[in-house]
């Protein structure tokens, strides 16, 4: 995707960022880390990146963190903790990080309550789905009898996979058609639709939901998919877009 050069001030996307144990130089510490293509795919819709690391103290009012932004992405990453929407876990759910699952419950419902534009990728849309009150699959194969959705570990090479979105969703309008190839890494998948949440993309393999969205909204939209590993895709693109049409119409409305 070529990259977006901005004569205005760009409008700044939150990526919130995995806690990992990680070896850089001489050192090998926690750390907290985000993949360079997340980032490098909003820069190229013309976004401004800040990384959002778990902070304990913003869970009661994640309004600091937000006020800094126009935008939130949700990346991948880990499992999220059964105990998050009352489940035991699966011997397949492994390496849970529920500090990091907390704070992004709590910022994601802070930021759809400022109707700021959200987007879950993968992990981030399954976060976004347990905080409104669903549930998980906690291991596809279980469910499907196969490992299509995440065929080799730790690449995306061979991990094509077409996906049917519903005509006029938001989900369709960001992909720019409703039949769409996609990348996918995962294991898990949603089950029990969260509150509020409309399923608007399913698998063509097997039926899985593959996108997720909120009526009423300026823009929050799930996807399972990894767009940000695909540089043909544009829904990246689509939230720094709603990102920057918001952060417009704030700073209008504040000009006397």
């Amino acid at each position: 995707m070529a990259r977006i050069v901005c004569d205005v001030a760009r409008p700044v996307i939150g990526i919130c960022t995995a806690l990992e144990r990680a070896r850089w130089g001489m050192w090998e510490q926690e750390a907290v880390l985000l993949s360079g293509s997340y980032v490098e795919a909003a820069q190229n819709g013309g976004a401004l990146v800040v990384m959002l690391p778990p902070d304990g103290l913003l869970l009661e009012d994640p309004g600091q963190a937000l006020d800094l932004i126009d935008g939130l992405m949700l990346a991948g990453g880990a499992d999220i903790d059964p105990s998050m929407y009352g489940e035991e876990p699966h011997p397949e759910t492994v390496e849970t990080v529920p500090e990091r699952d907390r704070f992004e419950i709590a910022l994601v419902r802070a930021a759809i309550e400022r109707d700021l534009p959200v987007l879950g990728i993968c992990r981030g849309m399954q976060l976004i789905n347990v905080a409104y009150g669903g549930s998980l699959l906690q291991h596809l194969p279980e469910r499907f009898g196969h490992h299509e959705h995440l065929r080799v570990i730790g690449t995306f090479d061979g991990a094509d996979h077409d996906v049917e979105l519903l005509e006029g969703s938001l989900a369709a309008k960001a992909a720019g058609e409703t039949h769409h190839a996609t990348k996918s890494h995962h294991h898990q998948g949603v089950d029990r639709i969260g509150e509020g949440l409309q399923v608007s993309g399913h698998s063509c393999m097997d039926g899985l939901v593959e996108a997720i969205e909120m009526p009423g909204k300026r823009f929050v939209l799930g996807v399972q998919w990894h767009p940000e590993a695909d540089e043909a895709s544009s829904v990246v693109g689509a939230l720094v877009e709603a990102a920057a049409l918001g952060a417009s119409e704030r700073a209008q409305s504040t000009v006397v």
